[in-house]
Order: structure tokens, then sequence, then C-alpha cells
């Protein structure tokens, strides 16, 4: 398959690559410096349509495919990480859920608000104590009359604590196994705690939250009880293709700043991108953007094809968030020293970089779905 983009593609990747450059590269530094949610930027992004892309319009979407809305992570990742996973989140995990498997009434009521990018939504899986054993949940839904009541604590949740945070989205074990729960902000028994202090996507709104006796109606129940743990797995799919597309953005970053440097810094009489120790590192740069751009919209291609793609986005989930990491520290490396430093870009790239490689699923995770894929069964 040659990755090829509609005219319409280009014209949103165009329209997002704007916003980006006039709005996004000026700030990103300060935004990480300060460790400052950028509410306004996130209000443009949905002001741009960003946040409805692949909702249908009756909603106040875009009627876009997922491909599309890879570009436009892609593109902001290509200056800011941290606001591209709060519109991957944002749409992946806020609103996604609730959309592919909500009733009407539950998508007349919450989607409309989340597609338009006036609030957002976060979703609760990971716990202390259970990550990627994510069937190790131990927040629980008790049935009380015709409520629920959620106990439990979960950990690394975007978008949790952000001031247009609406609701969170948790899995919790019922009689019937893994249900999700659709928890409104400023549930009773609802407590965000303080955000993280985070390596990398300092400006990405991230916390941990507790349930004590949070108590929501029958009209909470995502889907049927029982089913969350197939729920969450279908979600993860779709957000590793776009984490890959993020990698994707950050890796393209590390490219521009590395070859920029490369043709204007000189040593030994002449700009240092004429020796084989920096061109060469430039070449596998280049390599990996195209090798990365080719699996991230394969696996997208698919997924709007209506066709299996748990396989590909393991596959460009891998590829994509390994080569993101390398990509920053030989980036660092061609900066040198200055490479080390705050004041420049690469810094915050290699700090932003790690968590790729844990979010949505680690490496390990993939190259577990990888094996099984092709028959084995490693323990």
């Amino acid at each position: 398959m040659t990755v090829e983009f509609s005219p319409e593609h280009e014209q949103l990747r165009s329209v997002v690559a704007d916003f980006v450059a006039g709005e996004v590269a000026p700030n990103a530094a300060a935004w990480d410096r300060e460790e400052r949610f950028p509410l306004e930027a996130v209000r443009t992004m949905g002001k741009l349509g960003l946040f409805g892309i692949p909702f249908p319009s009756r909603y106040g979407g875009g009627d876009g495919d997922f491909t599309s809305l890879c570009i436009a992570i892609e593109e902001v990742a290509k200056a800011d990480s941290s606001l591209a996973i709060t519109l991957s989140a944002g749409v992946g995990l806020g609103a996604s859920p609730i959309y592919r498997f909500g009733t009407d009434a539950q998508r007349e009521r919450w989607l409309p608000a989340l597609v338009r990018g006036e609030a957002l939504g976060a979703f609760g899986l990971t716990e202390p104590e259970a990550g990627s054993d994510a069937g190790a949940t131990r927040t629980r839904a008790e049935r009380v009359a015709d409520r629920w009541r959620l106990r439990g604590e979960k950990a690394y949740i975007t978008n949790s604590g952000t001031p247009i945070t609406s609701v969170v989205t948790v899995t919790a074990r019922t009689d019937e196994g893994i249900s999700a729960f659709i928890v409104p902000a400023g549930t009773a028994g609802l407590t965000v705690l303080p955000s993280y202090r985070k390596l990398g996507w300092r400006a990405s709104d991230t916390h941990g939250i507790v349930l004590e006796d949070a108590e929501v109606g029958d009209d909470a129940l995502l889907g049927a009880p029982g089913a969350g743990f197939r729920q969450f797995l279908a979600t993860l799919d779709e957000g590793r293709v776009a984490i890959a597309a993020l990698a994707l953005g950050l890796q393209e970053a590390c490219l521009r700043e590395g070859l920029e440097w490369a043709k204007a810094r000189n040593a030994f009489g002449g700009p240092i991108g004429r020796f084989q120790a920096i061109a060469f590192k430039l070449a596998d740069l280049e390599v990996a953007v195209e090798a990365s751009r080719h699996l991230v919209y394969r696996a997208a291609w698919l997924r709007d094809q209506g066709r299996p793609f748990a396989r590909e986005a393991a596959i460009a989930k891998l590829y994509a968030t390994e080569a993101a990491v390398s990509a920053a520290r030989e980036a660092t490396q061609i900066l040198g020293g200055a490479g080390f430093i705050e004041d420049t870009p690469v810094a915050r790239y290699y700090r932003d970089a790690k968590i790729l490689e844990i979010g949505e699923g680690t490496s390990e995770i993939q190259r577990l779905v990888i094996a099984r894929s092709l028959g084995l069964s490693p323990s």
C-alpha cells in the first residue's frame, strides 16, 4: 500500500500547520517551563474542529475519518507533544468510548461539548496496582438500589483535572466482570489528586483520581455490565495508532532541528553536516520517519476501511515510539552541549519522548501482541 492523502487531508494538514506555527510553536517552551495547561490553545483546537474530526455532524463533528485525526495529532506534535496528547486523549479516550459504546441519551448529553472542544473527557483505566495487567483492576462498583457506588483509585489519567474536564469514564469490577461507568466531574466522592511532577509532557494535565463511595445512576453504565474489558481493548487499539502519529510528529521535529543545526553549526572550517558522523545520523532519522509514516497511516487506513488492525496498530506503535526516542537522543547528540540546554527544543523533545514507549501499552506489550499474531505464546 502506498500512503496517499486526499485533497481534504492535505487541506486539514495545512490548517493545523498554520495554527501550530502561529500559536503553538512560539509558546510551547513557556508552557513546558511553567508546567501550564494551555487552555486557550485547547479552545482554539476546538474552534478549528479538531476534537470533532471523527464524529458525526449530528453531534457537531466533522464527519471525518481516523486518518484525519492522525494527521492533526502529527502536525501538533511537530511543535508540542503535550498539546498533541491533549488532543489525542480528548478524542480517543474522552469522547470516543461514549460515542462507540454509549446509549443515544449518553451521546446526546456528553458528546456535543466534547466534540466542540468546550469540554474534555478522561478515561480511568490504569491503577497503582494495575498497569499493563489491566485485568487486575481493583476498583469496584457495588449495586445499591438503583445506583452504583464506586470505590477505588486510578493513576496517570490524562485530562482528568483541567478547568474544562466534564467527565471521567472509569473501569470497575462488578459481579459480571469489568464494567465501565461515566462519572461526571464534581461527583461527590470523586477526588482529583494533585498533578504529577513529570519528566515530560509537562503542559499536559495528568492526575490520579480517588473514588470514595462515589455514586452514579444506572444511566452512567457505559455498555453492558461486564463489557468494560472488551471496550477498553478496542479503545486502546485506536489509541496506539494515535500515539504512533504523535511519535511521528516528534521524529520530524527532531529531524528538523538536527538538520538546521548541521547546516548552521561550523566546526573545523565548515558546517558539521559535511561529516559522515552527522550526515549519516540524519539519513537514519529520515529513514525512520518514512518507515513510521507508512506504518502509522497503513494502520489508520485499515481502521478507516473497517478491517482488523490490532496487529498493525501494535507494529506502528512499537516502531514509531522507539524511533522517536532514538530520534530525540540523536538530535541531542548532533546539537552537542546545546542540546543539553533547555533553551533548545530538543531537550524538551528528549524528555517528551520516553513516555511514548509506555503510554497506551508499553513496548513490551506491543511485542507480546505481535508475537501472538505470529502464532506464538510468549509468557
